[in-house]
């Protein structure tokens, strides 16, 4: 395989319908909520505020999805990375437990809106597989699957056996199966909640960043370049990616730069070993790797690094070697698309609910979990400004933004770590 990229360009970009009609703010709006963000937390709460009879203005600095809701692999997985025991124990019993609840049927959520609205996204429902790479992989998986499963949740051990039918190769010792979970195409799945919202009555404007955001008299205006909002609440909906007046949603994260490389369209042949339920993949390894496929039958293979300078070449080099190894058989396949982006991590890998302001509230930090999770939160920021769900109630505690230690640092080593990782490693 050839280790070079002529270029970045996302498969999620090409392959995705048409985003809807957004044109730039270039007046004054008055509405109930305006929210900062087209990405999947800020569509979901506009679509459900909008559901309930609020007016509400999305604004988008770029585009629908331009962030990490156009960049990730398109798992739509249940809970977090941490497990869930960690999960309760760091946040206490009351809010790790309804936590785990809540992410549990966000999943379904997601895949119930595409239902509804008719979401061009390609889904697939036939769950996620974490996999284990060697004895100490396989015994992490047994601790999360027992601990799944003593909250009732629908996962399974599978043995390596059972894995390799699943995957379509040998390496892994076993896997845990969540059959909760499944993959999108997830610009595709952004584009769609944005048709949904403007379907609800949402105003959306993209190519019109907020910069500056000042409160009088119990009322909120927002200004971008060419227009300006008023409203009663903000929803402050950017995550990793934010920029403007609240920048400590994005301070307190440390960015773990993530690729993807997508092949041609494989043939009928492998297609019928690999993957031939269509589950999403990832594996237990620190700098882990990531594969699934597309509706087009194209494997989607990532990990941790950024496709830039020198680690365009290092990790697409990795990115070979790897691939040989876990598929042999596809030694001349062919990347066609190669992307990446940035996921905010925490310091306890767990999201954060915000009171920036009066009346600015903000779900983030989502660790790299971003589509159920970001889907539910909105909807449950929708049922806090309606009022049908009191603050008390909500799966996170309100806390203060509070920027991490050595943030740039632990950036600068999550890069180049990456980069030095894929230069040695042998993984298999």
């Amino acid at each position: 395989m050839d280790t070079h990229i002529a270029g970045i360009r996302g498969l999620w970009e090409d392959t995705a319908p048409a985003s809807p009609p957004a044109p730039v703010l270039r007046e004054t709006l008055s509405v109930d909520v305006v929210v900062v963000g087209a990405g999947y937390t800020g569509l979901s709460a506009a679509l459900h505020l909008a559901l309930k009879g609020a007016s509400v203005a999305v604004l988008e600095s770029v585009d629908v999805g331009f962030g990490g809701s156009g960049r990730n692999v398109g798992l739509v997985n249940a809970g977090m990375w941490v497990s869930p025991d960690e999960v309760a124990a760091t946040l206490g019993p009351r809010f790790g437990e309804r936590l785990l609840r809540v992410l549990g049927e966000a999943p379904g959520l997601v895949f119930e809106l595409i239902d509804r609205y008719e979401i061009q996204c390609e889904p697939e429902r036939q769950g996620t597989l974490h996999c284990a790479v060697g004895n100490s992989g396989l015994k992490d998986l047994e601790r999360r699957a027992a601990q799944w499963q003593a909250r009732g949740a629908p996962v399974h051990l599978l043995s390596a056996a059972q894995t390799a039918g699943k995957l379509g190769t040998p390496v892994y010792a076993g896997s845990l199966w969540d059959q909760r979970a499944g993959t999108i195409q997830p610009l595709g799945y952004a584009r769609g909640l944005a048709r949904a919202a403007l379907g609800a009555g949402v105003q959306l404007h993209t190519g019109s960043p907020v910069r500056s955001a000042a409160h009088d008299h119990g009322s909120w205006t927002v200004r971008t370049d060419l227009g300006a909002a008023k409203s009663k609440w903000i929803i402050v909906a950017t995550d990793a990616y934010t920029t403007g007046p609240w920048p400590g949603i994005d301070g307190e994260q440390v960015h773990l730069p993530y690729f993807n490389l997508s092949t041609a369209p494989l043939d009928a042949r492998s297609l019928a070993t690999i993957l031939p339920e269509r589950q999403g993949a990832w594996d237990t390894q620190r700098v882990l790797c990531s594969f699934r496929l597309d509706r087009a039958g194209r494997l989607i293979f990532g990990s941790v690094g950024a496709l830039e300078g020198a680690g365009k070449y290092v990790h697409a080099a990795w990115a070979n070697r790897t691939l040989r190894r876990i598929f042999p058989h596809l030694k001349s396949a062919t990347w066609e698309h190669a992307w990446h982006g940035r996921i905010g991590m925490t310091a306890d890998r767990l999201p954060r609910f915000h009171k920036l302001a009066p009346n600015v509230v903000s779900f983030s930090g989502y660790n790299g979990r971003g589509i159920a999770p970001g889907t539910m939160f909105g909807r449950l920021l929708a049922e806090y400004i309606g009022g049908s769900l009191a603050e008390h109630d909500l799966p996170l505690p309100v806390t203060e933004v509070r920027q991490p230690s050595l943030r740039g640092l632990k950036r600068t080593l999550y890069s180049l770590g990456s980069q030095l990782v894929h230069l040695a490693q042998a993984r298999f």
